[in-house]
């Protein structure tokens, strides 16, 4: 034994498992009387915030609700969702938050596979709860959140309003840390486009570690004002209800995603970051003049998702968007790798920083490793930047598995790593860019083509708004590339014109040969359906 393990032993004195609940304690004790949540009229401070997420989780203790149990919570971004993400795991309980785009039918499995014994429901998704409870066919608490801002349809069907739930709670409840960090903090459920939806568990002492990276990789300081554009249903809203209450910042709810409302927010509230795939930054960038407004400080944003287009990280850049790009998965608590951007690149042109900035770039400060591989023999690709194998992760941001499925779960893991079943390449750098998810790669003639390179070509065409690119079946090549675009409203072009504009910026056997015209399917989560555009392009006459 090492002289460094002699009476040196783990104690409650020098150790304590972490979770993301004491950043609310350590917060509302130092600055009890900074703002925490701005919803319309409504507003709270941080000893306010404090006391009702105790409520909560006095209430849910008092229903029976314990360690082990799942609490649904079915809302859009109020503060009544961010004080679930801290008031059910107080009680040792597992937050599911649920996606408030999906069906009955899949909002029933996810209840039923999740074995909820409570859902917190805001009035205006009633309709399609009430229909999942009837198809879950038992019976579970329900809580219902009538918001002061919604105004639309909607009854209530619980037994009692979330209001009145929290009376029942003392603020002054006593919770205990988890036993051990490894324990469940939430479930969050994959959008997958066939079969049965994925639960990703996420442990406590993930969610701390990646709410700390989120400050250390946006370079965060003290008390940010952060607009909640990105749904909080969505990887526990990469882990922001956290680092936000981390950094004492103030939490800005909005209810619907809309540029006049962003515009809003930053000029009126002062907000200074928020969070939005590349769609939200499009929808700002040809927001209309009537639904601007000017600001006069410099905002951060953070994207991810699908690769912004250069054309889009350059323009938000002109309107006064500082624009940090990362990349993530449901089942690495969201973003876990970012664009750390290098100051020699500071005096490039624009149009270079864009195309630096849109690269996925390297580790989160927290996750452990990242890399790319040949998922066959898992040998690191050369760091050559064409070289396209499969991005794997490993570390303590990745999810502890998937619930209640061994199989799936074991060949995420295989080899030691987690499969993202994104392809990339790696730069000499050390930077990934993504091109592809392993479906999505075309191979035309024996040579792959990246979707994304050709997507990212037809975004710099003046007439573009959105762009996808998949895999249409061709009898000489195999494969070959075909677009689908939406165009920007009162734009006009023409197939051969988007055609001759790809081979004129591009090499041309990766230029599409169809381009069809038209709105882009989504799923309930905003992300492109290309399965769907694939059955449309083999049906091409």
């Amino acid at each position: 034994m090492s002289a460094y393990d002699r009476g040196l032993d783990r104690q409650n004195a020098n150790y304590e498992p972490l979770t993301p609940l004491s950043f609310l304690q350590r917060t509302a004790w130092v600055f009890p009387e900074h703002p925490s949540v701005v919803h319309g009229r409504r507003r709270f401070v941080w000893r306010e915030t404090r006391e009702r997420c105790h409520r909560l989780a006095g209430a849910l203790a008092g229903r029976g609700i314990g360690k082990g149990d799942t609490v649904a919570v079915m809302a859009a971004n109020t503060p009544e969702m961010l004080e679930c993400h801290f008031g059910v795991p107080m009680t040792g309980a597992v937050l599911n938050t649920l996606n408030i785009r999906l069906d009955a039918a899949s909002i029933a499995f996810m209840l039923g596979h999740g074995e909820a014994k409570a859902i917190l429901v805001d009035r205006e998704f009633s309709g399609i709860v009430r229909q999942a409870l009837a198809g879950l066919g038992r019976d579970i608490l329900t809580v219902d959140i009538d918001d002061p801002e919604y105004d639309g349809p909607g009854d209530r069907i619980g037994s009692l309003d979330y209001e009145a739930f929290l009376a029942e709670g003392d603020p002054g409840f006593a919770y205990a840390p988890p036993p051990n960090e490894w324990d469940a903090i939430s479930l969050n459920y994959t959008s997958g486009t066939t079969g049965n939806p994925k639960g990703v568990v996420y442990h406590h002492r993930g969610a701390w570690l990646n709410a700390t990276g989120n400050t250390m990789a946006w370079q965060m300081q003290l008390h940010p004002v952060y607009l909640w554009t990105l749904p909080m249903f969505h990887c526990n809203g990469w882990c922001f209800p956290w680092t936000i209450t981390a950094q004492a910042g103030t939490h800005v709810c909005l209810r619907r995603v809309e540029a006049k409302g962003i515009f809003d927010a930053i000029a009126t509230e002062g907000v200074t970051h928020f969070c939005g795939a590349p769609i939200v930054l499009n929808m700002l960038l040809h927001a209309p003049e009537e639904d601007r407004r000017g600001f006069s400080h410099r905002v951060q944003v953070m994207t991810a998702a699908a690769p912004p287009p250069p054309s889009t990280l350059e323009g938000m850049e002109a309107m006064g968007f500082d624009i940090t790009h990362t990349y993530g998965l449901t089942e690495c608590y969201g973003p876990a790798v970012v664009s750390a951007w290098n100051r020699d690149w500071d005096a490039l042109p624009g149009a270079d920083r864009a195309a630096l900035k849109a690269r996925q770039g390297v580790r989160y400060p927290v996750l452990e490793g990242l890399t790319v591989m040949d998922p066959e023999t898992m040998a690191e690709t050369p760091r050559d930047g064409e070289t396209i194998g499969e991005v794997m992760m490993r570390g303590n941001v990745v999810m502890k598995g998937y619930l209640k499925n061994e199989d799936a779960s074991g060949e995420a893991f295989a080899g030691g790593w987690f499969h993202t079943g994104d392809l990339g390449v790696m730069h000499e750098d050390g930077y990934i860019a993504l091109k592809d998810r392993s479906k999505d790669i075309i191979i035309s003639g024996g040579e792959n083509i990246s979707s994304v390179e050709v997507e990212q070509v037809l975004y710099r065409h003046p007439a573009v708004l959105e762009a996808a690119v998949v895999a249409r079946p061709d009898g000489k090549w195999g494969e070959t590339p075909c677009a689908f675009v939406e165009t920007l409203s009162g734009a006009e072009a023409t197939e051969a014109e988007v055609i001759a504009f790809c081979r004129d910026n591009m090499a041309r056997f990766k230029a599409p040969r169809h381009v069809v015209f038209g709105p882009l399917p989504k799923t309930s989560t905003g992300k492109v359906q290309k399965f769907v555009l694939r059955e449309r392009a083999r049906d091409l006459k």
